[in-house]
């Protein structure tokens, strides 16, 4: 049954796995000017909650951007499977963030542990992005996004380097895929675009934020979980939901409340979408 109005909210954070938490955070606070607001360790219940009893224990490092927006990248301790590559696999892949500059960001993280797919370029099909790409220290994908033109649908960065605004996927089944995300939620897709070398949709979120979901014509693979542990890469991304409550049944772990600075105590849960992407879902 499709909801009457939109309950996916805005993107609040993404969940990333990393061989060396300190090293990938430093990367973010000494390249990206992101400010470290929480160390820790992942508690029993936020691993219960994630379907990850493995990660319990584990090192976690919570970061948000110099301008304090509630949105976070969120690092946990985990080892990358041999072979794994983001870009070959369903699911999340690839954070995209709000910048002021990204020719003045391309200079800077010459020299850093950032590896850059080149200088910026202007997005053919949105001339109003001036975009980036960029592979941080634990393997994390990043499209880097001056948005050149204030739209009032878009995020537009608040420091040298703002929050997230587009999370990015892969499925197998791109009509299947925007039918689970509007079931689900009631926030509709975009029509499907014919782009060179793949088909994609987005889907509306709040706050400037949206999904990107992309189909390849080439096959690709599931992602595949170690043993009690989480998706490798962009383990989940993290959203505000108005309807937490009516979806509670299908949560993979017990509800548990947010350790995220901003959100600390608010109900929260995971499940699982189309293709086994984590969701977690922030009760507002």
């Amino acid at each position: 049954m499709l909801l009457a109005e939109k309950s996916l909210g805005a993107i609040r954070a993404m969940t990333i796995t990393a061989p060396d938490v300190t090293a990938a955070s430093d990367a973010w606070t000494g390249f990206m000017d992101y400010r470290l607001v929480h160390r820790g360790q992942v508690s029993e219940a936020e691993a219960a909650s994630w379907n990850a009893p493995a990660i319990a224990g584990k090192p976690t490092a919570i970061l948000e951007p110099a301008s304090g927006e509630p949105t976070y990248i969120r690092f946990v301790e985990q080892a990358t499977p041999t072979g794994y590559e983001p870009q070959g696999t369903y699911g999340w892949n690839t954070t995209e963030l709000t910048v002021q500059n990204s020719d003045a960001l391309f200079e800077r993280l010459k020299d850093s542990p950032f590896e850059t797919g080149g200088p910026p370029h202007t997005v053919p099909t949105y001339e109003y992005l001036r975009a980036m790409q960029a592979v941080g220290v634990a393997g994390e994908r990043l499209n880097l996004c001056w948005i050149t033109e204030v739209r009032p649908d878009l995020a537009v960065a608040q420091s040298f380097v703002g929050r997230c605004f587009i999370a990015v996927m892969s499925t197998p089944d791109l009509p299947a895929t925007l039918a689970f995300y509007e079931d689900t939620f009631g926030n509709p897709p975009s029509p499907i675009r014919d782009l060179p070398r793949f088909q994609l949709a987005v889907v509306t979120l709040a706050d400037g934020c949206k999904l990107e979901i992309d189909q390849y014509p080439h096959p690709q693979k599931t992602r595949l979980r170690p043993t009690g542990g989480l998706p490798p890469g962009i383990a989940m991304v993290s959203f505000e939901c108005s309807n937490v409550a009516q979806l509670q049944d299908r949560f993979i772990g017990p509800a548990t409340v947010s350790t995220l600075p901003a959100f600390h105590g608010r109900r929260t849960g995971v499940m699982t979408g189309s293709v086994g992407e984590m969701i977690e879902l922030l009760d507002v």
